[in-house]
């Protein structure tokens, strides 16, 4: 069997896989219907697997076929995204794919992108939205370029990652007014009982969360518990308990979501990370964010 694969031939598969026949493929992509024939039986002996199998009148996708298809949608996807950054490059347009964990607040997030958006060059921002452990694969394949996160990297990970810490943020409790207006006063001792919504225990955040309760001796009412923040936040607006917020974005908070500062959660805070595959950054607007967060930690100390 040869070792390499004619991407050509790899190309005619994919097409009539996603066809669903030959004679359609064929149509597609103007060419003979012997001449798809043909490359499918070439490739086929060049891969020494049968990709297709014969019911009736139709060609199905064998386990190996299916198995193929799978690598060839992810080929093909890249090479669509290479000729893409390609055009933006001659456009002067750079392009910055993003992950974003699904824990780390939304409006954090937009501030963490901010000073990417302000460069010289114009950004083609791309940004996805996974859970830490699966944006951190991404990463190290290469398919982001910075991953935006509540949590840095584990230490001892086998993964060539590298955390650079943006900003950290004191927490607070906030909520609508009318649970501000019923626990404000008395804040934290009153806050036995209260309805709250809080981060899935899986939350970077909710380890210390559940230390400063039971700190204060604080037992709530746990209404809902969230992967995903911008949801708390949502049902939080909808005045179903009170919820943490950072204290950096409570202007933010307010506005977006009618929720105001009930008290503060003293040594509760929130730290943001950006992670990168090197630790010295190449792409310019990543540079930008660790740029911007490095000088507001100047000024805050």
């Amino acid at each position: 069997m040869k070792s390499d694969i004619n991407f050509r031939h790899l190309f005619y598969f994919w097409v009539v896989a996603k066809e669903g026949g030959i004679t359609r493929a064929a149509e597609r992509l103007h060419l003979a219907v012997q001449t798809i024939s043909s490359q499918l039986t070439l490739l086929e002996q060049s891969l020494g697997k049968t990709l297709f199998s014969q019911q009736g009148r139709r060609l199905v996708l064998t386990e190996a076929g299916r198995l193929a298809l799978g690598y060839a949608d992810q080929i093909f996807l890249l090479g669509e995204q290479m000729q893409e950054a390609l055009n933006e490059a001659d456009s002067g347009r750079i392009r910055l794919t993003v992950g974003i964990s699904d824990s780390l607040p939304k409006l954090s997030a937009y501030r963490m992108l901010e000073a990417a958006m302000g460069i010289d060059k114009k950004v083609h921002l791309v940004c996805y939205e996974d859970q830490f452990e699966a944006l951190l694969a991404e990463l190290a394949l290469h398919k982001l370029d910075v991953v935006l996160t509540d949590r840095e990297v584990p230490s001892g990970s086998a993964m060539k990652v590298f955390s650079h810490r943006l900003f950290d943020s004191e927490m607070l409790v906030v909520g609508t007014k009318a649970l501000a207006d019923t626990y404000r006063e008395g804040f934290p001792d009153n806050l036995n009982g209260a309805p709250f919504l809080l981060p899935a225990r899986n939350n970077a955040l909710r380890g210390k969360i559940d230390e400063w309760l039971m700190a204060h001796r604080v037992h709530p009412d746990v209404v809902g518990e969230f992967e995903d923040n911008a949801l708390l936040n949502t049902f939080g607006r909808r005045g179903l308990g009170l919820f943490f917020a950072p204290a950096a974005l409570a202007n933010e908070i307010a506005e977006q979501f009618q929720a105001i500062e009930i008290g503060r959660a003293s040594g509760v805070r929130e730290q943001f990370y950006a992670i990168s595959n090197d630790r010295k950054i190449q792409h310019p607007a990543v540079e930008a964010i660790l740029a911007t967060a490095q000088k507001g930690n100047r000024a805050a100390a």
